[in-house]
């Protein structure tokens, strides 16, 4: 059973610039709309597919969250990522609602590029 990991943990992590993956499990709508700094995508309907691209290094710490608490999708990619061999995963239990909800700052992914140019 992976491990967990608490907000105030993770927040050091990225303070301290530690080496790990920080791993959204919702789909990509979710994802592009509000994610944790530095945070990459992983679907749960492409965990199989994607893992072994975007998550080469087996030994490498993973820390996995969804939405908030209820949400079980960060269990199961943290139980579906420990069956195909990665070690060392740690599962973000209150999620992105509980990140925003302590104030904590989150990244967004603009599907509008030239958004901030102007047109005459």
């Amino acid at each position: 059973m992976p491990k967990t990991i608490l907000r105030e943990e993770l927040k050091q992590k990225i303070d301290r610039g530690d080496h790990f993956r920080l791993v959204e499990t919702l789909g990509e709508e979710k994802y592009r709309q509000a994610h944790l700094p530095d945070a990459i995508n992983l679907p749960p309907d492409r965990i199989q597919d994607l893992a072994p691209e975007i998550l080469p290094d087996k030994d490498e710490t993973i820390v996995v969250y969804c939405a908030s608490p209820t949400c079980n999708a960060s269990a199961n990619a943290a139980r579906a990522l420990a069956d195909m061999g990665y070690t060392d995963i740690r599962d973000y239990e209150g999620g992105k609602s509980d990140w925003v909800d302590h104030g904590l700052p989150v990244e967004r992914v603009d599907d509008r590029p030239e958004a901030t140019a102007s047109s005459s």
